[in-house]
């Protein structure tokens, strides 16, 4: 291509993190190049770094977001089950996010808006646990009640559970698995 750009987008840092999303959606975090996503923005190769300052920089833009949507999904729901569901569907309806933000070598995990996102989200499960039983060890039962949903999350991602849940809601699956795992013995 011999013609030269000029550099003017309406949205620069929101196209570069859509055409991120999809790329990692595609193809893994480990495909993502500042360059590649400058060319499908259509701006110069450096245009991303003035929003993101290198990839890393992206990736954290990135968790943070997804952070935030996942703490505000948290929120909506109704209960520790409820939020384990809501926990699933965000990874069904985020995967680039859930995919990059829980990866901490991908990105700055001491940016400050990162660290905020990470601890409003923490909280909405720390609620979900201490609604469903205040007297019990809370720390212990949110690593349980994170490890069920992002488990389930993981392998329903991964295509891992494609031949045991055939066609069936994967919502419903994961409020069927709830309720095996702490029925009363």
């Amino acid at each position: 291509m011999t013609s030269q750009r000029t550099y003017h987008h309406g949205d620069l840092r929101r196209a570069v993190l859509t055409a991120a999303l999809d790329v990692i959606a595609t193809e893994g975090p480990s495909a993502l190049s500042l360059r590649d996503l400058a060319r499908r923005a259509g701006v110069s190769h450096a245009a991303p770094a003035h929003h993101f300052k290198d990839r890393a920089g992206l990736l954290t833009a990135i968790a943070t977001e997804g952070y935030d949507l996942l703490g505000t999904t948290l929120a909506e729901a109704a209960g520790l089950r409820e939020r384990g569901v809501h926990y699933v569907r965000f990874a069904i309806d985020h995967p680039a996010h859930f995919q990059v933000m829980f990866h901490p070598d991908l990105y700055h995990a001491d940016n400050p808006d990162l660290l905020s996102a990470k601890a409003r989200t923490a909280a909405e499960l720390r609620a979900g646990v201490e609604q469903r039983s205040p007297d019990e060890d809370s720390a212990l039962m949110g690593v349980a009640a994170w490890s069920i949903a992002h488990g389930f999350a993981t392998l329903l991602l991964s295509h891992n559970l494609e031949r045991t849940m055939g066609d069936r809601d994967p919502e419903d699956v994961f409020r069927a698995l709830t309720g095996l795992t702490f029925r009363a013995s």
